[in-house]
């Protein structure tokens, strides 16, 4: 297949590729300014088929991921908010000799050379055959999973696994000339990416943010800069609850891709009537990007599902137990190839074919699927299977709480039992008597917390917002008991 950044050229050379910090460039100009890092690379590079890279939502950032695709290298994306050990774990795993990175980030790696972004833009020009092709069958980014049961792994995705991303996102989302896309989530994460191999897909315009700024984001929506987003819940939120009272988002302005956890219904009719469709979807690093979603249409009466599989993607449960509930399995051509040097756990994900997400869930007879948690993040107690995400859905229902995350805890008697990290909206309050007995009214009497405890740390986070249970678990004093 013809180089997309290329080929984008020849179709749409002046339509606007990306906008950043008031800076806008057409596809034309992007491959020029692309090229000629392409070219300072060159110069700085040594044979390592893999390059990493340490960025922020830059255009400077975004431009590097391009131009060592144009050279052809594998592009190993790191998550700058790593500490030093994590990063070398992944570089070490990686077999990387060379980081690129963001001038603004200042620790020392040890055993690669570290160029800052600085020095590859003041470096001289070399000769460079750039690539005319993108193979689909080659590994063209490695990304680490987000870790949130352990080490992480090295997840190989092909030029072939974005592109049939990007047509399954366009036939799920439609797509028009006029499309505009918000880059606010991490570029070096999958959700970030996949905007980013879209639009060049597309020919669509990306409006990158270094941060999610809800202030500036609504601005640019309500003043008809853009036509999609995607955010995780905690962003949705956020964008709402900043929206003036009684405004409503421009026609032109069409979905809110929502990735990383189902929405509550409260948000969803505030979606509703601010004129916006919510779009919840399920996807992996292993999958690049969403590979179910949810119709805006279904948001309420599926409430709490994300959706169908997406034209591409073939969806089935399996082992299922007396109460329906299964291993969520795949078939997709977006699927990743392999996780670096460990193949042998890349075969133990399949079954017959089928790729194990990981992820348990049941599907209703509509063929909804709905998400029950993660098999590691499961409480055996007493026998029975407990699932957080069932618990934290119940609760999340109320207005006093902001955020909660379950995680369990050991118990003498019962083997585990869940307990409650809450974190509650400014002002609100609520004592342990009401949780319960709020509890025991939507779930059975085992799924009912035994103990609630007030967030005292900021939530240990994922780069893509997910909370991470194991450090939560690891790391939180639950000393601040709720009485």
């Amino acid at each position: 297949m013809q180089n997309w950044l290329t080929k984008r050229v020849d179709l749409t050379p002046e339509r606007t590729a990306i906008t950043y910090a008031g800076q806008q460039l057409s596809f034309l100009q992007l491959s020029q300014a692309v090229e000629k890092l392409a070219q300072q690379l060159a110069s700085k590079l040594d044979d390592n088929p893999r390059v990493a890279i340490l960025t922020t939502n830059t255009l400077t950032g975004y431009e590097m991921i391009l131009a060592l695709q144009q050279l052809g290298r594998t592009v190993v994306l790191l998550n700058y908010r790593l500490a030093p050990t994590e990063i070398a774990y992944q570089l070490n795993d990686a077999d990387v000799t060379q980081v690129l990175q963001t001038d603004s980030y200042t620790e020392s790696l040890a055993n690669v050379q570290q160029l800052p972004f600085s020095e590859i833009t003041a470096a001289p020009l070399a000769q460079v055959e750039l690539q005319s092709n993108f193979d689909l069958d080659q590994v063209t980014t490695i990304m680490y999973t987000s870790g949130t049961t352990g080490k992480p792994k090295g997840v190989e995705q092909t030029f072939g696994n974005h592109f049939y991303s990007a047509v399954g996102s366009a036939l799920n989302l439609g797509l028009s000339a006029d499309d505009a896309w918000v880059a606010a989530v991490p570029i070096f994460h999958i959700s970030g990416l996949s905007i980013m191999m879209r639009s060049l897909i597309y020919g669509m315009e990306v409006r990158l943010y270094e941060r999610f700024d809800v202030k500036q984001i609504n601005a640019d929506i309500i003043n008809g800069e853009v036509t999609t987003i995607s955010v995780v819940p905690t962003m949705l939120k956020s964008l709402l609850n900043e929206l003036p009272v009684g405004a409503t988002y421009p026609s032109r302005f069409k979905t809110m891709l929502l990735g990383g956890g189902p929405s509550d219904l409260a948000t969803l009719n505030k979606a509703q009537l601010a004129g916006v469709g919510v779009v919840q979807s399920y996807g992996m690093t292993e999958t690049a990007s969403q590979i179910i979603a949810l119709d805006p249409k279904d948001a309420l009466p599926k409430m709490g599902s994300v959706g169908k599989a997406l034209f591409p993607v073939e969806l089935r449960v399996a082992h299922m137990t007396t109460e329906g509930v299964g291993r969520v399995q795949v078939k997709s051509p977006t699927l990743t190839v392999g996780y670096l040097n460990k193949m042998d756990k890349y075969e133990a994900s399949f079954e017959d074919g089928w790729f194990d997400t990981g992820d348990m869930g049941y599907q209703d007879a509509e063929g909804y699927l709905y998400l029950v948690g993660r098999e590691g993040d499961m409480i055996s107690s007493g026998g029975e299977n407990v699932f957080p995400n069932e618990i934290e859905d119940v609760y999340q229902q109320l207005p006093e709480i902001k955020e909660i995350s379950v995680i369990g805890v050991s118990d003498e008697h019962w083997g585990a039992v869940p307990v409650a990290v809450i974190e509650f909206n400014q002002g609100q309050q609520l004592t342990h008597q009401a949780l319960v007995d709020f509890g025991r009214q939507h779930l059975a009497h085992y799924k009912v917390p035994k103990n609630y405890y007030r967030l005292t740390n900021d939530w240990p986070r994922t780069a893509s917002g997910k909370i991470q249970r194991y450090l939560l678990q690891e790391n939180t004093n639950l000393d601040d008991k709720i009485l």
